[in-house]
């Protein structure tokens, strides 16, 4: 059993910054990519950075020069910082980590989300 629990959505002005956090536990054995994605409302879920294991970023055209994604491989938590905040920024975040537990293939973990809203 594996849980992704996100943390550190919230309404914030444009401008503002926000700091995410998606801690990963359980029977984890390795954890290979971790990303972010999003999800505004009437629209599909999109992918917003994504880091390897060996710290390799790549980011969505919308986000990059604002937002870092980064990792700390021993609490098996990923980050998002996001910076220079915009209203279309507005969306559901979700974590993803692809987990390898003993005895099982690598497979997609999702976080149940948090909610980031950026509006004066």
């Amino acid at each position: 059993q594996v849980q992704l629990v996100e943390s550190g959505g919230g309404l914030v002005q444009p401008g503002g910054s926000l700091r995410l956090s998606c801690a990963a536990s359980g029977s984890i054995f390795s954890i290979n990519g971790m990303g972010w994605y999003r999800q505004a409302p009437g629209k599909q879920r999109e992918l917003v950075a994504a880091i390897t294991s060996g710290g390799r970023r790549n980011y969505a055209d919308s986000v990059k020069g604002r937002f870092t994604i980064s990792r700390d491989n021993a609490k098996n938590t990923v980050y998002l910082q996001m910076n220079s905040l915009k209203p279309e920024d507005t969306a559901v975040y979700y974590c993803n980590a692809v987990v390898t537990v003993i005895g099982f293939p690598p497979m997609d973990h999702w976080g149940k989300g948090t909610l980031v809203t950026v509006s004066s």
